[in-house]
């Protein structure tokens, strides 16, 4: 059984936000939330929110009412980018600097250890 979280639209680069997201895939939750809860990277709230999120879907879901919550695992996280805000801002001589803020999208997919899995 699988749950899925989005987060749509977060104000920080894919880019850094891919950094902190390759040091939970695959890992366990508990794991996965301890890393993120003390790393000293920005995008690690969004991204750490993101997966509560997913194991509260998979908890509240009407045929998962008798998972263990210390059996899932992070079984797929990835970061899309997504639209990008364009600002202007002063450069030399007062001419205009296009800046473009970007956002990203970040999706996680929480799965439960299977028997198979735990050996």
């Amino acid at each position: 059984m699988e749950a899925v979280a989005k987060a749509r639209f977060v104000r920080i680069s894919p880019y850094k936000a891919r950094r902190v997201i390759d040091l939970v895939r695959g890992r366990n939750v508990e794991d996965a939330i301890n890393t993120l809860h003390f790393s000293g990277k920005s995008a690690a709230i969004p991204i750490e929110k993101t997966i509560r999120s997913a194991i509260a879907n998979m908890l509240n879901h009407n045929d998962t009412s008798k998972v263990d919550p210390h059996n899932l695992y992070v079984k797929m996280a990835k970061v899309d980018g997504g639209p990008s805000l364009k600002r202007f801002r002063a450069a030399s001589m007062g001419r205009p600097m296009r800046l473009k803020k970007r956002t990203c999208h970040i999706t996680v997919i929480v799965a439960e250890l299977t028997n198979k899995q735990l050996n």
